[in-house]
């Protein structure tokens, strides 16, 4: 069983704008592998931090160093008009499986909203690039854009959540779930169960949370569920992260393990591991 992290962030320089990051002035891929390797993980999708302009360098010269373990989901200004002609060949890029947003926050939330992003989801349908996104107020919005755009994959990050931007912990974190099951209705969703344990108040194996993960799985199955970490905001290890999953869940059964921890993502956003991303 191939065990892949939906997401991780590397950067080299600067201190993470989120807070419940750990507060270095680096997390290298080189890092990154030791830790995968300590933990039992045999690869991973970077999403380049916007707080290190070079983490996409990083990123890429990771897929270099590190052939099959990481791959990226990058990003485009959607601000600047260059970036709708690059959607076209942006898988053809070494190791780039498609593209990532936050729309937590103005004016990019209400840019969604308003209609002024249109354009990203037309052209990543068209172009056969998967879109992931951390949306929690803007779930509605996203089902309309995929339902309108039928081809292409859209994937929801961090459970439908706040990742590492909310406090709340539980239930608490957690009161979007009933829009985030409506999405799995539209066979082109899925959702990246990645970061399950910093929304948790207790220890682990982070008994509350585990309420949710069974929600969506029997809403979006394990084709469309997606193991992951974001684990540098993790309050426990990589290994973990990972047996909470394989050992602790014990409505999934190992045919849903293979999908979840791996072979699920891989085929969603495209990545032959075996033959190289």
């Amino acid at each position: 069983m191939q065990i892949v992290d939906a997401q991780i962030h590397t950067w080299g320089t600067g201190l993470p704008s989120n807070l419940s990051h750990i507060q270095v002035t680096h997390f290298t891929p080189a890092e990154a592998i030791a830790l995968m390797n300590e933990g039992g993980v045999d690869a991973a999708i970077i999403h380049p931090p916007g707080w290190d302009p070079n983490s996409t360098d990083m990123a890429f010269q990771a897929v270099r160093d590190y052939p099959n373990r990481f791959a990226i989901m990058g990003s485009l200004p959607l601000d600047e008009p260059g970036s709708r002609e690059q959607i076209a060949n942006w898988r053809a890029q070494p190791g780039m499986l498609g593209l990532r947003y936050t729309f937590l926050h103005e004016p990019a939330r209400r840019n969604l909203a308003d209609g002024e992003y249109d354009w990203l989801f037309a052209a990543a349908e068209k172009a056969g690039v998967p879109i992931s996104a951390l949306a929690t107020d803007s779930l509605a919005v996203l089902g309309r854009l995929a339902e309108r755009h039928p081809g292409l994959r859209l994937t929801i990050d961090h459970l439908g959540g706040r990742g590492g931007l909310t406090t709340l912990k539980d239930a608490e974190a957690m009161t979007h779930i009933p829009e985030l099951l409506k999405l799995a209705k539209l066979p082109n969703v899925a959702v990246k169960a990645t970061g399950a344990p910093g929304y948790s108040g207790e220890a682990y194996p982070f008994p509350k949370m585990h309420t949710y993960l069974r929600q969506i799985y029997d809403a979006f199955g394990p084709s469309r569920m997606f193991w992951g970490t974001d684990i540098t905001k993790m309050p426990c290890s990589w290994h973990q992260c990972v047996t909470m999953f394989t050992e602790e869940l014990p409505w999934l059964t190992q045919p849903d393990k293979q999908l979840i921890m791996g072979d699920a993502i891989c085929a969603w956003w495209g990545w032959n591991r075996t033959g190289g991303a």
